[in-house]
């Protein structure tokens, strides 16, 4: 039986642990809640890395009329992101367990600005892909980054609220997206939205490098903090490179992955396609795309936000992190049905806006939650890698899926509505299986 070597509360006490590559000697200068800080860094990554995604799906009207492009066209475009996306996720996942998170996510955000600025280069369907293959490639490892920084800087208590916080992000991205877009559009032409967007990640990359370490080395960090942090370990944290063979034999990766493969998809759709979809059915342009996609990508941040906090406080208030985290995920994944009834709303544009907002912050509410799944059972060194594997699952679903939805589209004549009853059903056969695979995610922590 291990021994709890670290106290639930915060005390005045230094933690039982070494804080290598810090001088004792030296004063130092403690920030409070500096873990939140370390969140907030988190958030305007997951905003980038959103933002770069979602000019191209803004722009995507525009560009069919200059470029020629068909549905089916831009179904292959989308593919070659999803298709870097699923080869690299493992991959990045694995690099960022080795070299480190600071390094590994420094690494990954010049990547993917690099690329995002290539997009104003590119001149045909060709271009436009090798642009999103590289962005796919550099995107990869926000996540796993992501995610392993949590399971660092966060209690299990209080993970899941700092994924909804930092996952919001990608909420605020799609928020701002339209307006700047339409802004550099109307003044500037298209190929200077690339440009701007590209831009913001070598600034982040930047203030990451210069502000970011692992908390027992992070001169800032207070040891009543640090002990708080690792409050809920259940024994000494040992450092070991784990064998992607013995990951690949674990259930709640498995879990993990099938859950992204099932849901993901639903994400892409709306924020590749949901442009799209306002634009034909309710002939939006540009500048009147701005209004809705605010509307759902605001009650997208609420859901992320949200999503965590119910399982968090959960958590705080005595519950097991099993029951707390599916009582989150199951609300989540009834709330998404609403994206069923979206073929019904007919000509009803703000019905429409409305039923899409549920499902999307429902969507990001299930996704505060999922992504804690493995990070609740498996040892924190291998937080990366199993996200990572888990990511590729939900590459997988979306690289099928992107291509499956452009030929639908163009073969049925925009029939958006059959893809949206699929969107509203995903989430409990996912729960379904993740509850199959892991009926007690205590019992299975190790």
């Amino acid at each position: 039986m291990r021994t709890n070597l670290f106290p639930s509360r915060y005390t005045s006490s230094p933690p039982p642990f070494a804080t290598p590559g810090i001088d004792p000697g030296k004063p130092r200068r403690i920030v409070a809640h500096l873990r939140w800080y370390v969140c907030g860094l988190l958030f305007f990554a997951t905003t980038i890395n959103y933002i770069d995604r979602q000019v191209l799906s803004l722009l995507k009207p525009i560009l069919e009329k200059d470029l020629g492009w068909s549905e089916a066209t831009y179904g292959w475009i989308v593919f070659a992101f999803q298709l870097a996306y699923a080869i690299m996720m493992p991959l990045a996942g694995r690099a960022i367990d080795y070299l480190g998170t600071r390094l590994g996510y420094l690494v990954s955000i010049a990547i993917w600005s690099v690329a995002a600025a290539a997009h104003a280069l590119a001149g045909g369907a060709l271009s436009f892909g090798a642009a999103r293959f590289a962005l796919g490639l550099g995107e990869s490892a926000n996540f796993p980054a992501a995610l392993k920084t949590v399971s660092d800087w966060f209690p299990r208590k209080e993970r899941a609220l700092a994924t909804g916080i930092f996952n919001s992000g990608a909420n605020i991205g799609a928020l701002v997206t339209p307006p700047v877009v339409a802004f550099l559009f109307a003044h500037f032409g298209w190929r200077a939205s690339f440009l701007a967007t590209g831009f913001c990640g070598f600034l982040w990359g930047a203030a990451w490098f210069w502000f970011y370490r692992e908390p027992t080395r992070h001169p800032n960090l207070g040891a009543a903090e640090l002990v708080w942090i690792r409050s809920d370990e259940e024994g000494p944290v040992v450092s070991r490179q784990v064998p992607y063979l013995e990951l690949l034999g674990d259930r709640a990766a498995w879990a993990f992955l099938i859950g992204k493969f099932l849901t993901d998809p639903v994400w892409w759709f709306y924020l590749f396609w949901l442009p799209g979809f306002l634009s034909t059915v309710y002939k939006l342009d540009l500048a009147g795309l701005s209004l809705p996609l605010i509307i759902i990508y605001t009650a997208s941040m609420v859901g992320s936000i949200g999503g965590g906090w119910i399982s968090s406080t959960l958590i705080k208030r005595g519950w097991t992190v099993n029951a707390a985290r599916k009582t989150a995920m199951l609300i989540c994944a009834i709330a998404v049905t609403s994206a069923i009834f979206i073929y019904t709303a007919g000509a009803h544009l703000w019905l429409t806006v409305t039923l899409v907002s549920i499902a999307a912050a429902a969507h990001q509410g299930w996704s505060a939650n999922i992504y804690n799944v493995p990070v609740d059972v498996l040892p924190r060194e291998t937080v990366a890698s199993v996200i990572g594997f888990g990511g590729m699952g939900g590459a997988v679903g979306g690289l099928l899926a992107a291509p499956a939805i452009g030929y639908w589209l163009k073969w049925s004549g925009d029939a958006y509505g059959v893809l949206f009853v699929f969107a509203g059903t995903l989430y409990l056969i996912a729960l379904g299986i993740i509850q199959l695979l892991l009926p007690d995610l205590d019992k299975a922590r190790r």
